[in-house]
C-alpha cells in the first residue's frame, strides 16, 4: 500500500476521477488512525485534557476545524501513540493551526511507551522539519526499516512558527497493522507444564523396579 501520490493539475486540467480515486486511497492508507488504544492516549501540555483525540480522525474529515488540541504553558507538545498491534509505518500528515501556531518540527520515537519531555531530550528516530499545511497535502515519508515494528509511537513537536502556542487540527499516519502475536508464549507456557502421560510414565518405571510407594 502507497500513501498517496501526487495530484497534479496538467495542461488539460484536473482530472477529478483520479482524484477520487486517489481520495479512496489516501483514506485506506491513512486509516491508522482505527488502530491507536484511544484510551491510553496520551498527550502532554495540551491545554484540555483529552483534546488530543480530536485530531485522529479519517483522512476525509481531515479539514474540519471544529476541534483542535493546543498547548498550555508554551509551544511544546508531546504525543505518545499507543496501537492495539503492530504497525509498520510509512508515513505522516500533519495540519497545524493558523499561521505562527502551526509547529515547526516534529521527531519521532519508536516503543518508548510513557515519554515525557525530560525522555524526549533523547536523539530521535526520524524528525522532520515541517511546512504550513492547512490543506494536508504534504507527506513525511518515514524510513520504512526503522518503523517496520511499532507498538508505540512518539510525537514530539518541540516548536512552532513563532506563537505562544501550538494547535494541531489533524495527524494521519498511514501504515500497515498486523495483530500482535503472543501464540508463541502460550506454547511455551505448555510446553513447561508436565502432561499425564509422563506421571504414567514415571509410575510404570517406579513399579517396574519395585520402588513403588509401601503399604
Amino acid at each position: 500500500m502507497v500513501c498517496g501520490k501526487d495530484h497534479n493539475h496538467g495542461e488539460g486540467g484536473c482530472d477529478h476521477g483520479a482524484a477520487g480515486q486517489l481520495g479512496e486511497e489516501m483514506g485506506l492508507a491513512y486509516s491508522l488512525y482505527q488502530r491507536i488504544d484511544m484510551d491510553k492516549l496520551e498527550c502532554l501540555n495540551e491545554t484540555e485534557e483529552d483534546s488530543v483525540k480530536n485530531i485522529f480522525i479519517p483522512w476525509e474529515n481531515r479539514l474540519q476545524k471544529e476541534k483542535w488540541v493546543e498547548s498550555d504553558a508554551d509551544e511544546e507538545l508531546l504525543i505518545n501513540i499507543p496501537f492495539t498491534g503492530n504497525v509498520k509505518l510509512k508515513g505522516v500528515i500533519i495540519i497545524g493551526g493558523e499561521e505562527d501556531t502551526h509547529p515547526d518540527e516534529v521527531r519521532l520515537f519508536k516503543n518508548r511507551p510513557n515519554m515525557t519531555f525530560d525522555d524526549a531530550k533523547a536523539e530521535p528516530d526520524q524528525k522532520f522539519s515541517l511546512v504550513r499545511d492547512p490543506d494536508g497535502t504534504v507527506e513525511y515519508k518515514t524510513k520504512i526499516v526503522k518503523f517496520s515494528s511499532v507498538h508505540h509511537l512518539t510525537l514530539h513537536f518541540p516548536s512552532n512558527f513563532g506563537d505562544d502556542k501550538t494547535k494541531l487540527f489533524y495527524i494521519g499516519l498511514c501504515g500497515e497493522w498486523t495483530k500482535a502475536d503472543r501464540i508463541g508464549v502460550v506454547h511455551t507456557v505448555y510446553e513447561t507444564m508436565p502432561g499425564i502421560e509422563d506421571h504414567k510414565q514415571d509410575l510404570m518405571d517406579e513399579v517396574a523396579h519395585g520402588s513403588g510407594p509401601a503399604f
